[in-house]
């Protein structure tokens, strides 16, 4: 079991009735339970399945449906129909569900027993009727959900439930993150701004604006004796590089790094926060000079960087939407081995080869992503209101597949965009001290990164080696929020028509709302 998910459920609800006898119902309960202890046994679902009895009547639905609601343990609800259980009996309970929805079809026994098979093991195992008849009335109330297909010994199946429980589980992290919004966007910036109201309404995330003044105030109480301790954590998990600042700066600027992450945790924590976003426009007081300066020298990115890695969302420029995502991201991310990070699209390398597009920041680059131990640097940084000698870890990216995401406001609804990519080896940046990675676009540079500008994606994304599209479209499903893929069968033409029939479905959809 992962440490991250293990206080948290999915229940598993077997659908059936008493048509046939009280026997039969106790059969029906013993296959469920050898069911879902193959399920937890599989060393697959990170989330432990509870086998929470069959349901026999709409108040037994109702009933359980309403109980998960109430229970903080659960973060979704799998449904498979033994027998024949007739829908209307699910609908009070599918009404008054509030937690993700998974329909296993599936079937106790693998293969037929061709010598053996009578009226009474038809009647018994009716998965085959029962599964169609609930799918129905799911569609018909149109009820958001997953539906996964094969035996529940198959290990594809398998695979396709932890995703969703890995979805469900940072579904119900988002309706527990706060973000803070150190300063506010970047101005005139529209991609990063948007409606934080229906982002709450839609997706959960609440986002507070919390002013740099007041982080000031914790940045103050932090001594150098704890700072200084804090640099010991760096110097055994980071190669320590002392380049053209010399090592009088090189410390000066580490200690100031220290000192930062130390007030960002403390306040992060004290305020309940699990996400937030910095601007480098605004750093506390102005003047560096001043023996009383109280303010960061650049952009906080090494604490940025660390506090990426152990699940805190980050965006840049005041971005709360990736911030947030990025949280989600990580959420699912738990146990899974290649990383995930903050990303922004910088600069095209329109190469005869291979044509691909550096993605980095000025600093802030999650090291859950490096390919090797990054390095602890110090070097100038002239952007913003304070331009500044400062740290951060420099590495770059593995190489391999991954998926980059992000969320956009489109005034009338919130869309997610998903993108496959390819990172590739960069060549070697000796004038760009900071951490990057190398992409390419799929299924071509031109087709990918087009179809992502058509899609109005952000120069901001949550990236990650291991989440594929569809936790994307599992995350989409259940928050009610649409969801565009770009992958290797992306053609731009049926981009752009899928692009014009999702406007035309939204809009009709909130007409008839």
């Amino acid at each position: 079991m992962i440490k991250a998910f293990e206080n948290l459920e999915v229940w598993f609800v077997t659908g059936a009735q008493l048509l046939y006898g009280g026997e039969t119902v106790k059969i029906v309960d013993g296959h469920s339970k050898d069911m879902v202890d193959g399920l937890n046994n599989s060393g697959i679902i990170p989330i432990k399945v509870v086998y929470k009895g069959t349901a026999n009547s709409s108040a037994e639905v109702e009933a359980v449906m309403k109980a998960a609601n109430n229970d903080k343990k659960c973060v979704g609800i799998i449904t498979w129909m033994h027998t024949f259980s007739p829908a209307k009996m699910w609908i009070k309970g599918l009404q008054a569900l509030e937690k993700p929805l998974l329909h296993f079809h599936t079937q106790y026994n693998a293969e037929l027993p061709w010598d053996t098979i009578d009226m009474d093991f038809m009647n018994l195992n009716q998965s085959a009727h029962g599964d169609i008849e609930f799918g129905h009335i799911c569609s018909r109330m149109r009820i958001p959900r997953k539906v996964v297909v094969g035996h529940w010994k198959s290990a594809e199946a398998q695979k396709k439930i932890a995703i969703w429980a890995r979805v469900a589980a940072a579904v119900a992290d988002a309706h527990n993150v706060r973000c803070l919004m150190f300063g506010m966007n970047m101005n005139n910036v529209a991609v990063t701004d948007g409606d934080r109201v229906e982002f709450e309404q839609r997706l959960g995330y609440h986002v507070d604006y919390y002013p740099v003044s007041n982080l000031m105030e914790y940045w103050k109480q932090v001594s150098d004796e704890e700072a200084l301790a804090l640099i010991e954590q760096y110097k055994k998990e980071y190669i320590i590089k002392i380049d053209e600042s010399g090592e009088e700066v090189y410390w000066e600027k580490v200690l100031h790094a220290a000192k930062a992450e130390i007030a960002l945790r403390r306040v992060l924590k004290e305020e309940g926060a699990t996400a937030f976003t910095t601007n480098f426009d605004d750093l506390g007081e102005a003047d560096i000079t001043d023996p009383n300066f109280i303010g960061f020298d650049q952009i906080p990115g090494l604490a940025s960087q660390r506090l990426m890695a152990e699940g805190i969302g980050f965006g840049a420029e005041g971005d709360w939407k990736t911030a947030c995502l990025y949280r989600s991201l990580w959420i699912m991310n738990q146990g899974l081995t290649k990383g995930c990070s903050f990303l922004e699209d910088y600069t095209l390398n329109f190469a005869a080869d291979r044509t691909s597009s550096l993605q980095s920041h000025m600093l802030e680059v999650c090291p859950l992503i490096a390919v090797n131990k990054p390095t602890l640097e110090v070097h100038f940084l002239g952007i913003g209101i304070r331009k500044e000698q400062t740290a951060r870890l420099v590495f770059t990216s593995k190489t391999g597949k991954g998926v980059k995401a992000t969320v956009v406001d489109l005034g009338n609804r919130f869309r997610l965009i998903a993108s496959e990519v390819e990172c590739i080896e960069p060549k070697a940046m000796p004038k760009l001290p900071v951490a990057s990675a190398l992409w390419v676009p799929q299924p071509t540079f031109e087709i990918g990164a087009g179809a992502w500008i058509l899609a109005g994606g952000t120069h901001h994304s949550a990236f990650s080696y291991d989440i594929t599209a569809e936790y994307w479209e599992d995350f989409c499903e259940i928050l009610g929020i649409e969801f565009v893929n770009i992958d290797k069968n992306t053609t731009i033409s049926s981009f752009k028509q899928q692009l014009r029939n999702n406007e035309i479905y939204y809009m009709l959809n909130k007409a008839l709302r």
